[in-house]
């Protein structure tokens, strides 16, 4: 297969004069301001999962393992509520380019009523996978914490679904720092709730890993609580207000958002499940391999925050400049997007791959564990610019209202060949015609995992440069 050096074309132009280095500080100058504060607040909201992780395994190996599977059902449920909620981003970020202000409220509002209904569907759905444990062969204790987790947190869904409707008008309106602040408290809040109840100080129950559900329900409600409270208060807030009154659900509006937001939400389940499935499917292998891979898992997800961030600004400038009319400006903005995401991936593989096993040591003290998860964090570092290629291209294309393409190029990469071939190589059943002479557990759903980040990167990268050239003006298209 050759490559295509119309792919990155667009970067090259980046770099290519000092008129062109100084415009691109200018960019680099509007868009930084915006994602450092959705940085820190996502790395902060992450961190919370950390110190869910990391307090559970400092409890025991069963409780490590038992809050893993609880994460697994977690993370993809939530993760997939929050792509559906996504859909607000793009349509107001359109609407303030444009100077639509009265028609933002009103969007706002028949998010809101989507979020509820798509919490309650999420809390139903995190009961019945709980279900799924039932058929595993877990230890009793493992058992037990991973379904208490997964019954206390489901409850946080439709807050959570709500919560991410403002996030995302809020970030929409270049108010940013108010999430990070936000979010910073609610560390603080989920490290001291943990704490509490994973050891049991200060009088209170020793809850062990079911400490770290009530840690993350607590901190859902203080995210939307706090979140209102600060929009009540501050004046960016005020000519687009979206609780001025009330108003019925208004089924075209909501159609409309469901139409944008379901192919993000099923692009996030694509994605999220690859990684949360394999719990599910190397738990007969033990609590070692189950606890490594959530380790491996999390401080991944940690990273990830870092071009994920980056994108989240990104579909925001992109959506403001295509909103006024400008769609030269939009594809400028979204290539420089990706070339910044890269840079910093060559950052944080160098960092995963020479600490990885101090940073597994932070996590745990058991000498397996430590081993098996260096070895998952080699081969994270190794999938770290296909990774933030991928979701930063992903979060640009959203800016141009376009999701279903995406939605097609992450099931394709995810189902099609990173989950079989991870089956394959993870599991070698006996009814392959080919597989490793011993199943490789862990290390080879990760393996898969390499393969199914570059085959979305790609395509995604493809797709990026096929909508934004759509968008040109015939005069731009024959010098782009």
């Amino acid at each position: 297969m050759t490559f295509d050096k119309t792919l990155i074309r667009p970067l090259q132009h980046l770099f290519h004069h000092p008129a062109a280095r100084s415009r691109l500080g200018a960019e680099l100058a509007g868009l930084w301001p915006l994602a450092w504060p959705i940085l820190v607040g996502q790395l902060a909201y992450v961190g919370m999962a950390v110190v869910d992780v990391a307090m559970a395994g400092h409890a025991s190996a069963q409780d490590l393992a038992g809050v893993s599977l609880g994460v697994s059902i977690w993370n993809m449920l939530m993760l997939s509520i929050m792509g559906i909620m996504m859909a607000i981003n793009p349509i107001v970020a359109h609407q303030v380019g444009a100077g639509e202000l009265d028609a933002v409220p009103h969007m706002v509002r028949q998010a809101l009523w989507k979020a509820l209904a798509v919490g309650l569907v999420g809390c139903l759905l995190a009961n019945l996978a709980s279900l799924l444990f039932d058929q595993m062969q877990l230890e009793t204790h493992v058992h037990a914490i991973a379904n208490d987790f997964v019954h206390i947190t489901s409850l946080a869904l439709p807050l959570f679904a709500c919560y991410r409707v403002l996030y995302g008008y809020s970030t929409s309106l270049n108010q940013t720092k108010p999430l990070m602040v936000i979010a910073l408290l609610s560390l603080g809040i989920n490290i001291v709730v943990n704490w509490l109840l994973v050891f049991g100080h200060a009088g209170f129950p020793r809850l062990g890993g079911v400490g770290c559900a009530w840690a993350t329900l607590l901190t859902v409600v203080f995210n939307l609580l706090a979140l209102i409270w600060w929009m009540q208060r501050s004046s960016a807030y005020q000519s687009t207000w979206p609780f001025a009154h009330m108003e019925a659900p208004h089924w075209a509006s909501i159609q409309h958002l469901l139409k944008l937001g379901l192919p993000i939400g099923v692009t996030y389940f694509a994605e999220t499940s690859a990684f949360s499935l394999i719990a599910l499917l190397i738990a007969k292998f033990g609590s070692t391999q189950m606890a490594a891979h959530q380790i491996a898992l999390n401080f991944t997800s940690l990273v990830f925050m870092v071009p994920l961030s980056l994108g989240l600004a990104l579909l925001t400038r992109v959506g403001h400049s295509l909103g006024a009319g400008e769609p030269v400006l939009a594809r400028y903005q979204a290539w420089v997007g990706v070339g910044l995401g890269l840079g910093l991936a060559v950052v944080s593989a160098s960092f995963m791959s020479l600490l990885r096993h101090e940073i597994a040591s932070a996590y745990t003290s058991d000498v397996a564990v430590i081993s098996l998860t260096a070895q998952l964090l080699l081969l994270a570092a190794v999938f770290q610019l296909s990774d933030a290629t991928q979701v930063i291209t992903s979060c640009a294309i959203r800016g141009y209202k376009v999701t279903r393409a995406p939605m097609v190029i992450h099931l394709t990469a995810f189902w099609l060949f990173a989950l079989p071939l991870g089956v394959t190589l993870g599991l070698a059943p006996s009814w392959l015609p080919w597989a490793p002479a011993q199943p490789m557990a862990a290390q080879g759903f990760w393996i898969s995992l390499v393969v199914g980040l570059t085959i979305a990167a790609l395509g995604l990268s493809m797709l990026l440069r096929k909508v934004a050239r759509h968008h040109l003006p015939a005069h731009h298209l024959a010098n782009s």
